[in-house]
C-alpha cells in the first residue's frame, strides 16, 4: 500500500515523505489510531485513499465513491473543484512541448458530456463484475478496460491518473474476491514512458487488444515485484532473528540503513567509508565491525573483494 501511494503520486510529479504516508496508512488501518495527524495534508490524503480503496473493494462503484476519493486525495486544493466532475468549458487536453509548438496527445470529451459518460461508465463497471449482468471473468482484462475507459473520460480537473489506477486496483480485487496484494504504480514507474505511449495509442482507436495485452503483462510484473518485496521482508525478519543479541548498536544502525533501500539493495554495497559516515565511528572500528559481520555470516562480499575497494552486502 505504501509503494502504491508513493509511486502513484510520483507518476504525477508529486513527491511525499514516506514516513508521513506510512503514518497515514497505519492510522487509517487502526494500527496506530492515536498517531499525530499533523503534516502534509496531501501525503496523508493519498495514504488514506489507499485504505479506502482496500476496505471498500467489494462495494459497487458510485459517483459518490469517486467524489469521496477525490476529496480525500486533494484535501489542500483550492484552485480546482474538488469532489465534483469538471465543469470548465476549456478543452481537457494532454499536451507536451513548448508554447506554440505543443503536441496534443489526447482530448477528453467536453465537460457537459462528463456526467452522462460517467453514468454509463459506472453502470458498465458494476455490471462487468464476474457475477454481474455482463461479467468479465478475467480480472486483469476488466481492470485494463476500466482504467482506459476512465482515463479517456478524464472526469476530474486533477487527480484522474491516481483515481484511475485506484479503480484498476478495485477491479483486480473484485476479481480475486479479496484486496489485491501488489502495486500497479510501482510497476508503471519502471515502464512509465511505455505506459503513456500505450495509453495514448489506445485512446485514439476502438481496437484495444494491444492495450489489454500490455496492461495484463503489467499486472503480472506488479505481482512479481510484490513477491520480491514479500520475500525481502521475510528475509529481514529471519535475519534479525538469526543475529538477535549478537550485533552491536553500530552494526544494527548500518544494517537498518541498508535495509531501507529495499530489495534492490544498498547501491554500490557497503564499504568502510560509508560505514564510518553512517555509524559515526573511526576507521579502525569500522574495519573491525565489517570483518566481524563477514565472519559471522551477516555480510557477504559484494563484487570483487580486496583492498580499499572491498564492499559488502547483507546476506539474506
Amino acid at each position: 500500500m505504501l509503494e502504491e501511494a508513493i509511486n502513484t503520486s510520483e507518476i504525477e510529479g508529486e513527491f511525499f515523505s514516506r514516513e508521513e504516508v506510512l503514518s497515514s496508512i497505519q492510522r487509517n488501518l487502526g494500527i496506530t489510531p492515536g498517531a499525530n495527524e499533523k503534516g502534509d495534508k496531501n501525503a496523508m490524503g493519498v495514504g488514506k485513499l489507499m485504505t479506502m480503496v482496500r476496505e471498500s473493494y467489494h462495494e459497487p462503484l458510485t459517483g459518490q465513491t469517486l467524489f469521496d476519493w477525490h476529496r480525500t486525495l486533494l484535501p489542500d486544493s483550492d484552485w480546482i473543484n474538488v469532489g465534483a466532475y469538471r465543469t470548465n468549458e476549456s478543452p481537457m487536453q494532454v499536451v507536451s512541448g513548448a508554447i506554440g509548438k505543443q503536441t496534443i496527445h489526447f482530448e477528453a470529451p467536453p465537460s457537459h458530456l462528463v456526467p452522462q459518460e460517467m453514468k454509463t461508465y459506472i453502470t458498465w463497471f458494476n455490471s462487468s463484475r464476474v457475477q454481474g449482468a455482463s461479467g468479465i471473468k478475467l480480472a486483469p482484462v476488466r481492470s485494463a478496460i476500466a482504467h482506459l475507459y476512465f482515463e479517456s473520460i478524464h472526469p476530474f480537473e486533477d487527480g484522474n491518473g491516481r483515481i484511475g489506477r485506484a479503480i484498476a486496483e478495485k477491479a483486480l480485487s473484485q476479481g480475486l474476491g479479496r484486496p489485491v496484494l501488489l502495486s500497479l504504480s510501482d510497476a508503471i514507474q519502471t515502464r512509465k514512458k511505455a505506459y503513456y505511449t500505450q495509453l495514448e495509442y489506445a485512446q485514439r482507436t476502438t481496437e484495444i487488444t494491444d492495450w489489454i495485452t500490455w496492461f495484463t503483462d503489467l499486472v503480472l510484473e506488479a505481482q512479481h515485484r510484490a513477491e520480491i518485496q514479500i520475500d525481502f521482508t521475510l528475509g529481514k525478519v529471519r535475519f534479525f532473528d538469526r543475529f538477535e543479541g549478537i550485533l552491536n548498536e553500530r552494526q544494527l544502525k548500518v544494517i537498518r540503513r541498508m535495509f531501507e533501500f529495499g530489495p534492490d539493495g544498498f547501491e554500490g554495497g557497503m564499504n568502510a567509508r560509508k560505514y564510518i559516515a553512517i555509524a559515526k565511528t573511526s576507521k579502525a572500528t569500522a574495519t573491525r565491525d565489517l570483518q566481524n559481520l563477514l565472519d559471522i555470516g551477516a555480510f557477504v562480499h559484494y563484487g570483487t573483494a580486496g583492498g580499499r575497494s572491498t564492499r559488502y552486502q547483507v546476506d539474506l
